[in-house]
């Protein structure tokens, strides 16, 4: 499988302090990749530096075979990265649809296709996505990411806050996506469904990977030791 994403050597400050030591991971064409850990340890600053969000000091991104370490964080968005922020961050003055078109470019995720995926975004496309319940908020993020065409779709705690209903219908979306070959990176708790859906897994540690490889060989004491489980 060739890698679509590559980091390497990842390390970034937050003015003096550094947040991530020599960081490593891959994802390959049609994978899932859950990145885990504890709060805190760095999983967050990772997918920033991978979305060109945060300043790099010392290592090495590459995305489909090229060096993206030095982009701004919207031209890493045109070459395929679409992420789905913590905490949502919809527009909450524009409508579903606007929300929707705001980042579109062309591809096979289409308007149609994306209220198809999701059909209470269409019974709710005329309304202000501030009226919107949580889950139809994160509903509306995965959306808006996959209105962009993303190559890479980068999930940053996509079902945190959600009622156990509506996190289910979450994760069936993302098994859905899995299946169709979309290219994942996810960070949540929710160790089982992580486990469920992922081909690897890179646990972080103090800004530092601690464990790599397959989900199945993660043992309770892993568990214990790197996710306070």
């Amino acid at each position: 499988m060739s890698a679509l994403l590559e980091v390497e050597g990842l390390e970034i400050f937050y003015g003096g302090s550094q947040a991530l030591f020599g960081v490593d991971l891959e994802v390959g064409e049609g994978q899932a990749v859950a990145l885990m850990g504890r709060n805190g340890m760095g999983k967050t600053t990772t997918i920033h530096g991978i979305c060109r969000m945060l300043p790099v000091r010392a290592g090495r991104i590459r995305f489909d075979g090229r060096d993206i370490t030095g982009l701004p964080s919207f031209q890493a968005a045109r070459r395929g990265i679409g992420l789905v922020p913590e905490g949502r961050r919809c527009f909450p003055n524009l409508t579903v649809t606007e929300n929707l078109i705001a980042a579109a470019r062309p591809g096979a995720w289409t308007l149609e296709r994306v209220r198809d995926f999701f059909p209470r975004l269409g019974e709710r496309a005329g309304q202000y996505a501030a009226t919107l319940s949580g889950g139809e908020q994160q509903m509306l993020a995965i959306g808006r990411a996959l209105m962009t065409n993303p190559r890479l779709l980068v999930l940053d705690e996509a079902t945190e806050g959600l009622a156990p209903v509506i996190r289910s219908e979450i994760w069936a979306a993302i098994e859905a996506l899995k299946a169709t070959g979309q290219s994942i990176l996810l960070v949540d708790k929710s160790l089982n469904d992580l486990l469920r859906i992922a081909d690897s897994c890179v646990i972080l540690e103090r800004g530092r990977v601690v464990w790599s490889g397959d989900p199945g060989a993660i043992s309770a004491d892993i568990q214990t030791r790197y996710l306070g489980l």
